[in-house]
Order: C-alpha cells, then structure tokens, then sequence
C-alpha cells in the first residue's frame, strides 16, 4: 500500500472539519449536559481557522502541517479542547518532521505520540470518562492491525470500531477529570464530549488515508 502523503494529511483535517461543522450542536449538547455547553461550538471555530491556512499549509512537509494545525487549535480554541487536541497535533508533528510521507507504521507512531501528549497533558487514564476513551483503544487496534500485516484501510476501519466502543463505554462513567468531575455521580448516563469528537477524528482518516 502507497504511503501517506502531506497532502492526504491535510485532507483528512479537512474532512475532520467537515464532520465537526456537521455535528458541531450534536457536541454542543452532549457538552451542556456534563461540561461547558461549548466544545462543538469551539472546535468548529479551531478548524475552520486550520481551513483558512489551507495555502499556508498545503504542500509542506507533514510535521511542519501539523504543528501549524497544533498552534491554530491552541492559539483559536482555548480551554481544554484547545490545549488537549493542541498537543496531540504538537506532538504528532514531531514523529514527522522534514518528512513529506508517512508509511502505515510511521503513521501509527505518530498517533501514538499524540496520545502520549494527551495523557502526559491531562493526567487522564483510560475510563476517566475523557477523549482517552475513544483515542487508546483507537490507536492500539491500528497498530496492532498493521503489524499483523493488514492493510491500512482495514487498520482504520478497527480503529473506528474500536473508538466508537471506546466512547459508548464512557456512557456509564464517572467523570474523574475536567469540569464533568465536578458532577460526580450526575455525570453517568452521558457519553463523553471529547470521546465523541475523537470518534469522528478517526472516521475522517478512515474516510481520506485508506
């Protein structure tokens, strides 16, 4: 199978845009009901502010992308979305730099390293009712699939899978980070906000990378 391109990089941000403008109140609402009522509205704002660089960003290498996707979410989102989704692209970028193509384990590395970030970032673990739910059981099918020589559509196809039973396990949980915790108890019966748009994350690369 063909390598990653920037270019495909770049796609799949977009697409990830698009899926996000289209549940952008689907967010909204999920993040009134345990946090600040503003994650749909906020990581709309992010990315179409990525979007607006598509000249500036387009045809460079994929680190220098993606660290320029990382500071438009830090500098435009704010608040946990902004710094968390931040330093997954931030530290994404750094598994790819000068590079302007990625192979399918190259490219499993760098969502690996994005996931270190994250967790190095909000001290959250999985079943803390956070994006981590959706984004390790995500990036660990990937791996696994392509190391056991499964195409690259397949392995993106069982990282979907497998961020979508991610987020529906955090259904039944109980915050034990961000302004859901503040909650407690109140906070079980909904899926997580950041669980759901890292869900979409992996649709958008399964839908532009295969």
């Amino acid at each position: 199978m063909s390598n990653v391109s920037s270019n495909q990089i770049f796609a799949w941000i977009e697409r990830y845009a698009a899926h996000i403008a289209e549940q952008k109140d689907y967010l909204t609402e999920l993040d009134a009901a345990i946090g600040d009522g503003d994650h749909g509205a906020n990581m709309h704002r992010g990315l179409q502010a990525v979007l607006a660089k598509k000249a500036e960003l387009q045809n460079t290498d994929v680190g220098v992308l993606l660290k320029g996707v990382a500071m438009t979410l830090i500098s435009t989102i704010g608040g946990a979305s902004g710094a968390l989704y931040g330093t997954f692209f931030l530290q994404a970028s750094t598994t790819a730099e000068g590079k302007t193509e990625l192979s399918s384990t190259e490219f499993g590395s760098l969502l690996e390293k994005g996931l270190a970030g994250i967790v190095l970032r909000g001290k959250a673990a999985l079943g803390d009712k956070t994006m981590i739910d959706a984004l390790q059981p995500a990036i660990k099918a990937y791996k696994r699939s392509i190391e056991s020589g499964e195409v690259r559509e397949d392995a993106l196809s069982k990282a979907v899978s497998a961020a979508e039973r991610g987020l529906k396990s955090t259904i039944p949980l109980i915050a034990r980070k961000g302004r859901a915790s503040y909650l407690g108890e109140r906070s079980a019966g909904h899926p997580d906000p950041g669980a759901s748009s890292s869900v979409l994350l992996f649709r958008s690369a399964a839908e532009t990378l295969c």
